[in-house]
């Protein structure tokens, strides 16, 4: 049995320490540790939307579309790629229509984090994404 093998169950763990990692702003960590675990299970599809959830807490909203859309064709269900595809385009000018009507999609979803994920979505597009823009997306004066 090769030494890599023996760490192979290990791989879930490390994905979610790195989105542990992300949520605390260690972004040195979250790279290390969604890499390894990619390097130990390259097949598993958080490990890809680990790294878009990196890029868009860093509002790097391009590359996160570019790493849940690589999901997505590989596996055109998956929901949580789906969901945070659709939060990314909703915070981008020219994605917001397209963004929301993904969210829709994955507001009907069986899965209740993805589907509250997706309500938390819509409420905050609504909110403040809307609400900060005005006609054709022009930003709003403040009062």
């Amino acid at each position: 049995m090769k030494t890599i093998d023996a760490y192979k169950e290990d791989a879930i763990l490390l994905v979610e320490a790195g989105f542990i990692a992300v949520n605390q702003a260690d972004e040195d960590s979250a790279q290390k540790l969604f890499s390894a675990a990619e390097l130990l299970n390259s097949s598993n599809p958080l490990c890809k939307i680990g790294f878009g959830y990196l890029h868009l807490h860093k509002l790097e909203l391009i590359k996160a579309c570019q790493c849940f859309e690589s999901v997505l064709q590989k596996d055109p269900h998956n929901e949580m790629a789906k969901a945070m595809l659709g939060l990314s385009l909703t915070l981008q000018p020219d994605g917001s229509t397209k963004g929301e009507q993904i969210l829709e999609q994955t507001v009907k979803s069986k899965d209740p984090l993805v589907k509250r994920l997706s309500e938390s979505s819509l409420s905050f597009v609504e909110k403040f994404v809307k609400k900060a823009s005005g006609p054709a997306g022009s930003p709003t004066k403040q009062k």
